[in-house]
């Protein structure tokens, strides 16, 4: 089994100080996935990663790479590394950087400079391999990071909130790049507070909360144990009158109502007719009415909670 796995967490354990960051964690990464480490901001997603990349080591447990026991900088050519906390040579120019950062990773002087060029080009940043990095926006440091993450090929990617402080279109065009490494067969690992992102990228999750494992294993088979019978509902005219219907608690166990439009989970045994049938009979306009599975926002929040979601300070490490 480990031969098939990139990365193998087996009851791993970080503390700092009186402050238990991760508590006995099992991860389980096949090679070839896009694999989804979630959890609110604290919970130990970023301190896990650093016990992958041998920046700290655990407490108790253990952490293989590929099937070994090395630790991750043994193995650094193999492995692509984003962290949450950007740093760059800021006083370089934008491809003398990229070139020295992957010659780091053993790749040829004149590979490496072609390769920049290549990546920046398909990134939008043609116009900048002249500059400064100090002359680009945030944004576009961000995607210079991204490159050099990338651009010795690496087996495995590890991306910590990759998406942060980037705009929809720029978001758009990292996500393309990390699906078309997929398809090379590249492992792909990143953590997120942002579940809409997981949900069109992952194939399998991982949810922790105050350093412990909540939810482990597909996503398919996550939200298929954890479904319910989920109904979406949108109304363009009486949203007034439908209000009864969705407090109704012997057909609506739970409502995130927004107004004109709302996610619903119906009471086990409940008739999704019978719901419709009222709204209708409201007066109301229903514009949308549909059966479908949770998504994994409603998921991530009926099992995290929000307490975990605002952890007190004096609870959270600085480096955790």
């Amino acid at each position: 089994m480990s031969d098939q796995l990139a990365v193998e967490l087996l009851g791993v354990t970080k503390r700092f100080a009186g402050h238990t960051a991760v508590r006995d964690l099992d991860l389980m990464i096949p090679t070839g996935s896009v694999y989804g480490l979630l959890g609110p901001n604290g919970a130990g997603k970023t301190t896990t990663i650093r016990m992958i990349m041998a920046i700290i080591a655990p407490d108790v447990g253990s952490v293989r790479l590929f099937g070994q026991a090395k630790r991750g900088r043994e193995l650094s050519q193999r492995i692509g590394y984003l962290p949450e906390e950007r740093g760059l040579y800021r006083k370089m120019k934008v491809i003398d950087l990229l070139v020295f950062m992957a010659q780091i990773k053993g790749v040829s002087g004149r590979h490496a400079k072609k390769s920049a060029v290549e990546w920046l080009e398909l990134l939008g940043l043609s116009d900048w391999v002249e500059k400064k990095v100090d002359d680009l926006s945030k944004g576009m440091q961000q995607k210079v990071q991204f490159i050099s993450t990338l651009q010795h090929e690496p087996d495995l990617v590890i991306l910590d909130e990759p998406f942060a402080g980037l705009d929809p279109v720029n978001t758009q065009v990292m996500k393309d790049v990390i699906v078309e490494l997929t398809r090379r067969g590249t492992t792909t690992l990143f953590s997120t507070h942002i579940m809409e992102q997981a949900e069109k990228l992952c194939d399998s999750i991982c949810i922790i909360a105050r350093g412990a494992k909540v939810v482990d294993g597909s996503l398919r088979d996550v939200k298929r144990e954890h479904g319910g019978s989920h109904v979406v509902v949108a109304v363009e005219e009486g949203v007034e009158s439908v209000a009864d219907i969705l407090d109704d608690r012997s057909l609506v166990s739970k409502a995130d109502n927004y107004g004109q439009y709302a996610e619903l989970e119906l009471v086990d045994g409940a008739d999704a007719q019978r719901l419709l049938h009222g709204l209708v009979s409201s007066g109301a306009t229903v514009t949308r009415f549909e059966i479908a599975e949770p998504t994994l926002n409603k998921i991530f929040i009926d099992l995290v909670g929000p307490d975990a979601a605002t952890p007190r300070a004096e609870e959270v490490p600085n480096n955790a």
